[in-house]
């Protein structure tokens, strides 16, 4: 991931509305699944939530690889199947992520559900960036410009990501705030963003360093 990238910072209030939004355009589509699968992790939070609002039991998950604060992948693989007992022939299928980005993974999990003899598979997304190359069949949002969206169920691993990115040398906490929102786009009070720190000190994703009212926080070193 480059040095300085634009974020959208997703609240839970925004993520519920989109979801809500979601399931509006499927129940309004006439499309009704049996069941839902949920894209691990990314897309879990929201299977649930759509699961709610189409009063859907039928949950459950399949995990991808392919983005992560590194996109350590560069291609997308089935991580984790579904499971055994979750026979999905002859049913309509409703895959849900979270955003629909590469389109690696849609690629992957269509492919692979395929084989199992669906009725039907339709996929579903909160955003849809336009750079995809899989069009879900519904989405919350199309977005033409590219930018990281940081969910509210990714917030912590995200910000732990790119707040080693900042970590060159050993810097204050005022230096990281700063740093945030200039090259991603992130604000976050200052109260919020010690509390964090401390809390990726205790986990041992960054060391804390200094004295008295001066404190630096540096890199761990491997």
């Amino acid at each position: 991931m480059e040095n300085s990238i634009k974020c959208n910072t997703i609240s839970w209030d925004e993520a519920y509305r989109l979801a809500r939004a979601l399931a509006q355009k499927i129940i309004e589509s006439g499309y009704k699944p049996d069941i839902v699968i949920g894209v691990a992790r990314g897309g879990l939070v929201p299977a649930r939530m759509v699961c709610d609002f189409l009063l859907l039991d039928e949950l459950v998950s399949i995990r991808t690889e392919h983005w992560g604060i590194a996109s350590k992948n560069e291609t997308a693989r089935i991580k984790f199947s579904l499971p055994e007992e979750a026979d999905i022939s002859g049913k309509n299928v409703l895959v849900v992520d979270d955003v629909a980005d590469t389109g690696d993974s849609f690629s992957v999990i269509l492919d692979y559900l395929e084989q199992k003899n669906p009725t039907g598979i339709r996929t579903a997304v909160l955003h849809y960036k336009t750079c995809s190359t899989v069009v879900p069949d519904y989405w919350g949002e199309k977005h033409e410009e590219w930018n990281w969206i940081i969910y509210p169920w990714a917030f912590y691993e995200d910000l732990a990501g790119f707040v080693q990115k900042l970590l060159d040398k050993p810097v204050t906490n005022e230096e990281i705030k700063k740093g945030l929102l200039k090259n991603y786009n992130i604000t976050i009070s200052r109260k919020d963003l010690l509390e964090m720190l401390n809390d990726f000190h205790k986990l041992r994703n960054i060391k804390k360093s200094g004295k008295n009212k001066k404190v630096l926080w540096e890199k761990v070193e491997s």
